[in-house]
C-alpha cells in the first residue's frame, strides 16, 4: 500500500467569501501542511470562514516557489496531505503551483483539486463572446515591443482569448490589442469580478481604449473575440502580394503573414516567400 500523501489544489474566492467551495473549509482544517501564496490573506480567509488551521502553514509564492518545492515534495512523500491555495482562483493558473504539481506527478504522488472560482471562466461566461473554443494567454509582456510581438502572433487566432492584466497597464494593453487585432475587434473588460464594484465593459477594442484612458482600478480580466473567418485568397501573384501587404498593415509580422496567406491560398509557403522577396532567398 502506498505511503505517499496527497497534494490538494484548492480554489479560493476571487471576490466574495461566500463563493468559497464547500470543501475548502474542511481541507483547510484537516491538511497536514497548508502552502499559501500570502499567509496574511490566508489568515483573513480562515477567519471569514470560521476555520482553524491545525496543520503547518508555509508561504509559497513566485519568489520562493523553486526553493520551497523540494521540502513540500518531501512532506508529500512522507505521507502528508498538502493543501495549496493562492490569493484567488485556482492554483497553477497564472499563480504558483505548476512546479509542485509537476514534481508530485513525477514521483507518483496523488494530485487532486477542490474545484471552485476561476476568473478565467467567469470572465469568459459574462463576456458575451463565443465560448465554444477559447484560449488563456495569461499576462501580456510588460515591455511594449514584446507585447506587440505577442499580440501580432495572435492576430489570426480564431478562438476567443482571455488575458489577465494589471489595472495600471490596462489602457496600454488594450491599445496594443487594437493595433494588432483591429479597432473593431469585439472585446470585454471584466473588472472586480464577483466583488461589490464589479463592472463588465463590452465593445470594440477602439472604444475600450478610450474608456480605459480615464483610469482603471481593481483586478482586470480581458476577453477578446477570435479572428473572423479569413476570406479565401486567389493564387495569382497580385492577389498573394496584396494579401501579405494587408496583413502586414494590420501588424502581422511578414513571416507569419506569408504563412497565413499561403494557407488561405492553398499554395506552398516557399512560393509566397519567393514572390514577396522577389524570388530571392529560401522559406
Amino acid at each position: 500500500m502506498s505511503t505517499t500523501g496527497v497534494l490538494v489544489l484548492a480554489a479560493t474566492p476571487i471576490g466574495r467569501v461566500g463563493d468559497a467551495p464547500p470543501r475548502l473549509a474542511e481541507e483547510l482544517a484537516t491538511a497536514d501542511v497548508v502552502a499559501a501564496e500570502d499567509t496574511r490573506r490566508l489568515k483573513r480567509l480562515t477567519t471569514d470562514l470560521g476555520v482553524t488551521v491545525a496543520g503547518r502553514v508555509v508561504s509559497y509564492f513566485e519568489g520562493n516557489e523553486s526553493a520551497r518545492t523540494p521540502a513540500l515534495l518531501e512532506a508529500l512523500l512522507a505521507g502528508d496531505r498538502v493543501l495549496l491555495v493562492t490569493d484567488a482562483g485556482m492554483p497553477s493558473v497564472s499563480d504558483p503551483g505548476y512546479r509542485l504539481v509537476a514534481a508530485a506527478v513525477e514521483h507518483d504522488v496523488l494530485v487532486t483539486a477542490v474545484p471552485g472560482p476561476s476568473a478565467v471562466l467567469t470572465a469568459l461566461a459574462v463576456s458575451g463572446l463565443p465560448v465554444d473554443r477559447f484560449c488563456f494567454e495569461g499576462f501580456l509582456p510588460r515591455k511594449a515591443g514584446e507585447r506587440s510581438r505577442r499580440l501580432s502572433a495572435l492576430a489570426a487566432e480564431k478562438r476567443t482569448m482571455v488575458f489577465f492584466e494589471a489595472p495600471h497597464r490596462t489602457e496600454a494593453a488594450l491599445a496594443a490589442m487594437a493595433q494588432a487585432l483591429g479597432d473593431d475587434r469585439p472585446a470585454a473588460v471584466c473588472r472586480e469580478l464577483t466583488k461589490t464594484h464589479e463592472e463588465v465593459r463590452r465593445g470594440p477594442l477602439g472604444d475600450l481604449v478610450a474608456w480605459a484612458a480615464e483610469g482603471v482600478r481593481g483586478e482586470v480580466t480581458i476577453v477578446v473575440a477570435g479572428a473572423p473567418p479569413a476570406a479565401e485568397v486567389a493564387s495569382d501573384p497580385a492577389s498573394l502580394l496584396a494579401a501579405v501587404a494587408e496583413l502586414e498593415a494590420d501588424g502581422v509580422r511578414r513571416k507569419e503573414a506569408i504563412v497565413e496567406v499561403a494557407r488561405r491560398a492553398g499554395v506552398p509557403k516557399r512560393d509566397v516567400y519567393n514572390l514577396v522577396h522577389g524570388g530571392e532567398g529560401k522559406a
